[in-house]
């Protein structure tokens, strides 16, 4: 067996996890492959970023991941990270509608019903509403078809106000985007199935999900990060490549097939060869890495939406009425144009020293991407005004930071998927050895994202195989 290079395009969290897993499968099997991974930027982790200030540790990015997702804590656990594991604290989480929090509803699975008293109580709905929202048991089942949006399958089953005051922002806050124009068989085809089966999502969810337990425990947080912050992760994928693995600051400009290989232009003016690439870049920097190939201009209509973050630092007596959980999300009935805001204090009280508060609130929604684009002090304002209109604070933060993550996330709209496994298809007749993965493709969380990256190895492999 000769020699063979792998180049890995982007160290996000996909990239990371490719090349790690590749090196592992390299040093224990013997192969005579190369792995380098190029990244645009000066650091490694896209969108995973954590910083430290005066006590505070704050994330710029995401901040955890679900603990029931295995490749996630899969990955943790081969990086020896499992003892530096810390839950979120566990809390009632809110959803503001109009002016008021209204409590989330219990027995709930992405804002669906699963028992009908919590959701008779609640607020958030008019008796109008519920009534609506029960026609889900009695509605026939759609029809069968290739893909539909979001929103309409909800609506159809539920009825407005559910979707509106509780459905889509939940589902807003994963993927920051309209669910009228986002794709059902790309986020959850699980619900089309449900339906299909059941004829009825709320019958649905009844008979699948686990029974909760008779004597009520309290339950441990879902979600797990760790001790030192969310980059944890990152610095010990960094640490297990070794410098030698990875070129920053390094873009590619052009990749070109040859009779053995691809030639892969970067921007240093270097042509590096290579036999095979993954590409985990954002989608709209195929069609011009691949200039000479039409399968990826369908790229360049798949939207991406911009969202800013800030968290905001206080000394505990500046919040007037603070408020016993762990956050909310923002309905579109709201004269609000947060789209959430995170206590993170409470979520994750190892983050905040003691007798201080950490807030983390989000601007940017579908309909309000302006937002991103103003300045700090803007931005600052707007989330203080919209703040105190819940909890009162009337001291100005003791610091801010604001994080901008501009055509960051990926929408996928209805079509994504035959879109997606068309170009695929595509490529495997006229680019074998080329693959994507990433969060513009099959998922954007970060579970998804190394899952899809660990996916990517066993293709690279069994394609250097033959």
């Amino acid at each position: 067996m000769t020699n063979k290079n792998i180049l890995i395009v982007g160290g996000g969290i996909t990239g990371l996890t490719a090349a790690y897993y590749l090196q592992q499968e390299i040093k224990k099997n013997n192969l005579p492959y190369r792995v380098k991974l190029v990244e645009a930027t000066d650091r490694l982790g896209g969108k995973i970023k954590t910083i430290q200030k005066d006590g505070f540790t704050i994330e710029r990015g995401p901040d955890s991941f679900l603990s029931r997702k295995k490749p996630a804590v899969k990955l943790a656990e081969q990086l020896g990270l499992m003892d530096q594991i810390v839950r979120n604290g566990a809390g009632q989480s809110y959803i503001l509608v109009g002016n008021k929090l209204h409590k989330m509803p219990s027995g709930a699975f992405m804002g669906i019903p699963t028992q009908a008293k919590p959701f008779l109580f609640s607020g958030l709905f008019s008796p109008k509403g519920k009534i609506r929202a029960s026609f889900d048991y009695v509605r026939p089942k759609g029809k069968i078809t290739d893909d539909q949006a979001l929103g309409s399958f909800f609506r159809r089953r539920f009825g407005d106000e559910l979707v509106e005051n509780l459905i889509e922002p939940l589902l807003s806050g994963i993927y920051a985007g309209d669910i009228d124009e986002m794709s059902l068989m790309s986020t959850f085809p699980n619900f089309y199935e449900l339906e299909q089966k059941y004829g009825s999502l709320i019958k649905g969810l009844q008979e699948t999900m686990p029974k909760p337990a008779k004597k009520k425990k309290k339950k441990p947080g879902l979600f797990y990060s760790f001790t030192n912050g969310f980059e944890t992760i990152v610095q010990a994928l960094e640490e297990q490549l070794g410098s030698e693995s990875f070129m920053l600051q390094t873009a590619v400009d052009h990749i070109e097939k040859k009779e053995h290989g691809y030639h892969v232009l970067l921007n240093s003016g270097e042509v590096y060869k290579a036999d095979a690439v993954l590409m985990t870049t954002p989608h709209y920097t195929m069609p011009k890495i691949f200039s000479q190939y039409d399968m990826f201009n369908d790229f360049k209509n798949v939207p991406s939406t911009s969202v800013a973050n800030v968290a905001m630092a206080f000394d505990q007596s500046a919040i007037k009425k603070d408020i016993n959980g762990t956050g909310f999300v923002v309905s579109r009935n709201s004269n609000f144009r947060i789209t959430a805001c995170t206590w993170t204090h409470r979520k994750w009280p190892t983050s905040t020293p003691k007798g201080k508060a950490l807030l983390r609130c989000y601007v940017g929604g579908p309909g309000d991407q302006q937002v991103v684009d103003l300045s700090d002090d803007e931005i600052i304002d707007i989330v203080l005004k919209d703040l105190n209109k819940t909890m009162k604070i009337r001291k100005k933060p003791e610091f801010s930071v604001v994080t901008r993550w501009k055509n960051a996330m990926p929408q996928y709209t209805v079509g994504h998927k035959e879109r997606l496994s068309a170009v695929r298809e595509q490529m495997s007749t006229e680019l074998p050895g080329i693959w994507v993965a990433g969060s513009s493709y099959e998922g954007v969380g970060v579970p998804d994202c190394i899952d899809q990256g660990e996916k990517a190895v066993q293709k690279v492999l069994s394609f250097l195989a033959n």
